[in-house]
């Protein structure tokens, strides 16, 4: 098993970091839908909203971790290839990664700065601020995860169709880069 990198193929760890975060954010995705359709009070909701805070603050680590791994890594991995579809490509990743920073980061800042207790897998990191001592700044930050979320959603949907085209259309090897064969 190549745990590194290579011009071939990513490395176990970088693909081990994009499946599950990419299960981890349809899951996100999917549970606001759930909401937005069935109504919070529905129980498949309450139970998907329910986990919301632990997901999203798992994907948050995971993608910091992922990011220092690129950087570990930024030798040694595939390129993408030239011309318009290789800078389309570099430019769809880095929304892909700034979005996927700054999502849950605006959710931890909007916890942070609320009334609410912050707990994630059932261990609180952080209380709630007493009523009347938000940190309007902090809990306002949190008026673009939602929105920011969705635009992410639109992003990993064009990541999708890419990937698609590639192994459907281009025939070329870019899906197996990722699923991690030769």
């Amino acid at each position: 098993m190549q745990i590194m990198d290579s011009p071939d193929r990513y490395g176990a760890v970088t693909r081990f970091f994009h499946w599950s975060i990419a299960v981890l954010i349809i899951w996100q995705l999917v549970s606001m839908a759930v909401k937005n359709a069935l109504g919070r009070e529905s129980e498949l909701a309450s139970f998907m909203v329910g986990t919301h805070a632990s997901v999203g603050f798992t994907v948050f680590i995971l993608v910091w971790l992922r990011v220092i791994w690129v950087f570990a890594n930024r030798d040694r991995r595939p390129v993408h290839e030239a011309g318009l579809l290789g800078t389309a490509a570099k430019l769809g990743h880095l929304a892909l990664y700034l979005l996927m920073l700054f999502v849950p980061t605006v959710a931890v800042l909007r916890a942070f700065g609320g009334t609410r207790p912050f707990t994630v897998w059932g261990i609180e990191l952080f209380a709630g601020r007493p009523e009347g001592q938000e940190v309007a700044v902090l809990s306002n930050a949190g008026n673009l995860h939602g929105e920011m979320g969705w635009v992410m959603a639109l992003l990993i949907a064009g990541h999708v169709a890419m990937a698609l085209f590639h192994g459907i259309v281009l025939k070329d090897r870019t899906l197996t880069k990722m699923a991690g064969q030769s």
